[in-house]
């Protein structure tokens, strides 16, 4: 090892502390109506020197780590110190455009463990009613399993027993009810919300292969394509949010419990919102388009990925994607020079 690498070393290891104590005190410090006047003076105090550290790092160690992290320190410190005074209409902009696609890139490991979880069960529960059919009762109801067996869904007349306003307003407030017990019972250690992923996989797997087995899967997935693809996101995204607060409260790391539990918790509380304005999105189309025989299945699958991706569209900041930002840029670059 080298006199610079090991000299590197020793500034790292001398100015860590102040980095993590920096990064622990800054969401204090970011909530401007109950930041203590002292905690706002150590981050003024703070600003130059992590200007300085950020420097170093990217001359040193650049693209490293050490480099992104600092960085992304920097900017939330820059951010809470010169921001404006807040007001509705710029804290729903922040929340938007800056918030919440960093919450979703922070946890988007966790959203991948958990479709790949709920997945597993589903392919659990479609092996367990494909092997042992009298298990589908299990899930389903005596009514649903005759009409199953007589070649019809229970979805099928939904519009003749209950009109679609009652219909969608049951609909989008049960899955936020389902949304919201996902996020509160990561609480528990992470062990509630694994509970709500495995039951609701089941339930998908099962009732999946139950109208398999009578030649209705096609016609189920007919009716779930307009909604189905924002609901199960939805249903990942709360149950990450979740296992990251269980896992604060599990492996808090340099902070308290509390601390870390109140990070967790303020940042999957900033996620659930615009999550929650899709589940009203997706119980209206549940309530109007999903159950509508006039609706073809081709109209039904279209307005289920285009809202979807509505929704990636909303979580990555409101951004185009890049090749639009280049054809964009590229237009605006010749009709400048034109």
């Amino acid at each position: 090892m080298t006199d610079d690498e090991r000299g590197t070393e020793r500034w790292i290891a001398q100015r860590s502390p102040t980095w993590r104590q920096l990064e622990a005190r800054l969401p204090e410090v970011e909530d401007r109506r109950r930041a203590a006047p002292e905690r706002v003076l150590e981050a003024v105090r703070s600003y130059p020197e992590l200007a300085r550290d950020l420097a170093v790092a990217r001359r040193v160690l650049p693209d490293s780590a050490l480099a992104r992290q600092l960085d992304r320190l920097y900017v939330r410190l820059h951010r809470s110190l010169f921001q404006p005074a807040g007001s509705l209409g710029h804290d729903l902009a922040r929340l938007f455009l800056t918030d919440v696609p960093i919450i979703v890139t922070e946890l988007r490991l966790r959203i991948v463990i958990v479709a790949i979880g709920f997945f597993l069960a589903a392919g659990g529960g479609w092996w367990l009613v494909t092997t042992f059919p009298e298990l589908a009762r299990l899930f389903a109801s005596e009514e649903m399993v005759e009409g199953v067996q007589g070649g019809q869904l229970w979805t099928d007349g939904m519009l003749n027993v209950v009109p679609s306003s009652v219909l969608s307003i049951r609909i989008f407030t049960n899955n936020i009810a389902v949304a919201v017990v996902a996020f509160c019972l990561g609480g528990i250690y992470g062990l509630g919300t694994i509970y709500i992923v495995a039951l609701n996989g089941l339930m998908v797997g099962t009732m999946l292969a139950f109208t398999a087995r009578y030649d209705l899967h096609w016609r189920l997935l007919e009716f779930i394509a307009a909604h189905g693809f924002v609901e199960l996101s939805t249903i990942f995204i709360a149950s990450a949010v979740g296992f990251s607060i269980g896992e604060a409260i599990a492996r808090p790391a340099h902070r308290s419990r509390a601390a870390a539990f109140q990070r967790a918790a303020s940042r999957g509380a900033k996620l659930m919102l615009p999550c929650i304005l899709f589940l009203i999105g997706a119980g209206l189309i549940e309530g109007y388009v999903s159950p509508s025989p006039v609706v073809p299945a081709t109209a039904k699958l279209a307005v289920g990925v285009v809202y979807w991706l509505a929704m990636f569209w909303v979580l990555a900041g409101l951004r185009l994607p890049a090749v639009w930002r280049r054809r964009r840029s590229s237009e605006s670059l010749s009709s400048r020079q034109a």
